[in-house]
């Protein structure tokens, strides 16, 4: 047997780390490249769907992605007012194998209606809920409602008792609007003492309008709520016809003001009534603190809670790889 050199030896073993090292690391990137290739495919393959449905007499837009034939999603976005938009970040539940479909509410976006106040209340957006399932003859379907959509959503479920209805996912909502804005005035205790100043000072005139306010509570919503950046996906950033009127007269002029046609949304002690697994899902930080979201775990038979640590309002926007898991492994045990 040859011995070598120490020196060349030593230098051989080199090579041959380096060599290594470098397909180890080549590997790696092959695998990140197959990944985000995969990723594309997936979106570039999607079949998306949109239409609009008559209602009253106006029309109710809506979009679907294309999945398969397992029990199909149907998103029910927040406000009141609020679009669809944001959903588009939910698109790849479609890979699950069923069908993902996300409707402007009337009053918003593509279905936006104005000058219509008598129009922004509780049986409209029951009764548009109805007519969507219907017009496309959905018999069976699961329900996501996030903010005002959960509202949407257990109110359907209580009031309407509709068959079909497999499932729900009760995502950074409530079940009570008094217990909401009780939390959201304990949230407000912890801002600055200028802020709640200006909040005090607004709610005691009803002028929601000074510079003191508009500043309060913008910095109130970048807490709870979201702030979008540059750098958010498009679906966050696009333009939207957001329905401001349908919010006022829905809720009120604020998170913590519900004095519209929803103020007396009170659902709590009807909870148990819900008899379909159910997935609850808030943030540490979100509008719907911990103590709304354990009111719903507490009283609804077949629930179980997701905690997202650090999220605000919306857990999937800013938490969106372990909210698709968290729901993806959701809708699997439902079919």
């Amino acid at each position: 047997m040859i011995k070598l050199p120490p020196l060349l030896s030593m230098v051989l073993d080199n090579v041959h780390y380096i060599s290594s090292a470098l397909f180890s690391c080549q590997l790696k990137f092959m695998n990140f490249i197959d990944f985000y290739a995969v990723q594309v495919y997936h979106e570039c393959m999607r079949k998306v769907i949109e239409g609009y449905m008559p209602f009253l007499k106006y029309r109710t837009y809506y979009r679907i992605v294309k999945g398969g034939v397992r029990t199909p999603i149907v998103l029910l976005h927040g406000g009141p007012g609020s679009t669809h938009n944001y959903f588009e970040l939910l698109d790849s539940i479609a890979d699950t194998g069923r069908d993902v479909i996300m409707y402007d509410q009337l009053g918003c976006g593509n279905s936006y209606v104005d000058h219509r106040p008598d129009l922004w209340n509780q049986d409209t957006w029951l009764d548009e809920l109805e007519a969507l399932r219907n017009h496309l003859k959905l018999q069976e379907v699961i329900l996501l409602g996030q903010s005002w959509g959960g509202m949407l959503a257990i109110m359907y479920v209580l009031d309407r008792k509709p068959a079909g209805v497999k499932g729900l996912v009760l995502s950074s909502t409530l079940s009570s609007a008094s217990l909401w804005s009780k939390e959201q005035h304990r949230n407000i205790a912890m801002m600055s003492p200028e802020d709640q100043q200006a909040i005090a000072c607004a709610e005691r005139s009803g002028n929601w309008n000074t510079p003191e306010a508009i500043t309060a509570v913008d910095h109130f919503m970048k807490r709870h709520c979201a702030d979008i950046q540059d750098d958010d996906p498009e679906c966050l950033r696009r333009e939207k016809k957001s329905g401001s009127e349908s919010y006022l007269i829905g809720w009120g002029p604020n998170e913590f003001t519900p004095e519209g046609t929803l103020r007396n949304y009170e659902y709590t002690s009807r909870l148990h009534e819900i008899h379909v697994p159910t997935l609850i899902v808030s943030g540490t930080d979100d509008l719907c603190t911990p103590l709304v979201a354990k009111t719903m775990y507490d009283r609804i038979p077949d629930s179980r809670w997701e905690l997202f640590a650090g999220a605000r309002h919306m857990c999937f926007a800013e938490q969106n790889d372990h909210y698709i898991a968290i729901l993806t492994n959701f809708l699997d045990d439902i079919g």
